[in-house]
C-alpha cells in the first residue's frame, strides 16, 4: 500500500489532560475470577493492583516502585481491604434489592479526576455500575448523587446526607486527587511523555471501506477527520473509540466507504491532529491499487520462473536416468552374447579359474 503524505504546520495547544482513576470490581457467582479487584491507573497506565486472592497492593509500573516506599504500599493495601469489605456488602444488598438469588453479578465503582496541566483545572468523578449498566453517579460540584435507574434512588437518599458530613471527600475531588496525580505524572515522566502518532491507510481490495488508522500516540486526545475535495466529511465517517495499546500509548481509527468510481472523481484526504506535533495528512491515491497490481504480477512471474526451473531440473534428471539405463543395459546384452561363444570360453575361462585359485591360495 502506498500513500502520499503532506505535512501542514498549524499552531497547537500545548495543554495535556492527565487522569487518575481507580477501579474497584466486586463479583458474585464467578469462581474463576477474584471476588474483589482494585486497579489504579494514570493516563491509561496501571500504577497499582490488588485482589482478594493475593490481598496485597503492588506497584504496576517500575517508577511507582522506585519513588514510593513500603509505607505507601501498606496504606494502599489497607485501603483496598476496606473497599473490598464495603463493595462485597454493596453487592449483597443489590442482589437482594433486585431479587437475585443465583447467577453471576458484577458491581463496579470508579473514582478519580482529570487535570489540565496548563490551566490547572481539575474535574473529579465517581460512579457505580451494576451488571453492565450505570447505577448511580456523584455530582462532584454539588456533592449530590444522581440515580441512573429507579432502584438506585434508595442509595441516593441514604448517601446524600453523608456527603455533607464528610468534608474530606470534597477535598479529595478538588485538591488531593490533583496533588497525587501531579506526583505520579512527575514520577513517570519518561513513560508519560508525548508520542507522535503513526498514521496509515488500510484498504482491502474486496471492499470499498478505507480506514485511516492512527496508533502509538500519547496523550490520548487525538482528532481524525476525512476531507473530500477539501470539504469535511462529518456525516459519512464512522469514528472509532480511542483505545489503549497496552504500552501506555493509544490508537484510533476513522472509516469511510468509497467506491472505485468515487475515488477517481474526487480526492480524499485523512488528517490526524495530535498535540505531539504538526498535523499529518495522507492522500488516498490510485497508486496503491496499481502498486498492489505490480506486486501480484511480480509474484505470478516469480511462480512461473520457479515452475520452469523445476521442469528443467526434472528434464535433466530424466535424461540422466535414461542414459544410465539404456547404455548400461546395452553393455550387459553384449557381454551375454560374447560369453556364449565357445571359442571365447575356451580361451578365457581357464585363466579366470586359475586366477581364482591363485586368489584362494
Amino acid at each position: 500500500m502506498q500513500a502520499v503524505l503532506f505535512v501542514v504546520c498549524l499552531p497547537l495547544s500545548s495543554a495535556v489532560i492527565h487522569s487518575l482513576q481507580y477501579f474497584y470490581t466486586a463479583t458474585s457467582g464467578i469462581s474463576s475470577f477474584p471476588e474483589f479487584v482494585a486497579v489504579g491507573m494514570v493516563d491509561g497506565l496501571v500504577i497499582s493492583q490488588y485482589d482478594s486472592r493475593t490481598r496485597n497492593g503492588v506497584p504496576g509500573q517500575p517508577w511507582m516502585e522506585e519513588h514510593l516506599d513500603q509505607d505507601y504500599w501498606d496504606s494502599e493495601t489497607e485501603q483496598a481491604m476496606k473497599a473490598e469489605v464495603a463493595l462485597k456488602e454493596d453487592i449483597r444488598i443489590l442482589k437482594s434489592r433486585f431479587n437475585q438469588t443465583t447467577g453471576a453479578h458484577v458491581l463496579q465503582r470508579s473514582y478519580g479526576c482529570k487535570w489540565d496541566d496548563e490551566s490547572d483545572v481539575i474535574n473529579g468523578n465517581e460512579e457505580y455500575g451494576y451488571d453492565g449498566e450505570d447505577f448511580i453517579s456523584l455530582d462532584v460540584t454539588n456533592m449530590r448523587w444522581v440515580a441512573a435507574q429507579p432502584l438506585a434512588t434508595w442509595s441516593k437518599y441514604k448517601w446524600d446526607p453523608l456527603e455533607s458530613s464528610f468534608n474530606d471527600r470534597k477535598q479529595y475531588f478538588t485538591q488531593d486527587c490533583r496533588d497525587w496525580l501531579k506526583k505520579y505524572v512527575e514520577y513517570g515522566s519518561s513513560s508519560l511523555r508525548r508520542k507522535v502518532p503513526e498514521v496509515s491507510l488500510i484498504k482491502k481490495k474486496s471492499s470499498s471501506t478505507v480506514v485511516c488508522h492512527a496508533t502509538g500516540f500519547y496523550p490520548a486526545t487525538v482528532k481524525i477527520s476525512w476531507r473530500r475535495d477539501g470539504w469535511d466529511m462529518q456525516k459519512d465517517v464512522k469514528m472509532g473509540e480511542t483505545l489503549p495499546n497496552g504500552d501506555g500509548t493509544f490508537q484510533k481509527r476513522a472509516e469511510i466507504t468509497v467506491s472505485p468510481e468515487e475515488r477517481k472523481r474526487s480526492q480524499y484526504i485523512c488528517e490526524v491532529t495530535h498535540m505531539s506535533g504538526e498535523p499529518t495528512l495522507i492522500t488516498l491515491t490510485e497508486e496503491e491499487e496499481c502498486f498492489m497490481g505490480v506486486i501480484i504480477i511480480a509474484f505470478l512471474l516469480l511462480m512461473l520462473l520457479m515452475l520452469l526451473l523445476l521442469l528443467l531440473l526434472f528434464a535433466l534428471v530424466m535424461k540422466k536416468i535414461f542414459t544410465v539405463f539404456f547404455f548400461g543395459r546395452k553393455e550387459h546384452i553384449s557381454w551375454l552374447h560374447v560369453s556364449s561363444d565357445k571359442t571365447w570360453q575356451s580361451q578365457h575361462m581357464p585363466s579366470m579359474a586359475t586366477s581364482k585359485r591363485r586368489a584362494v591360495y
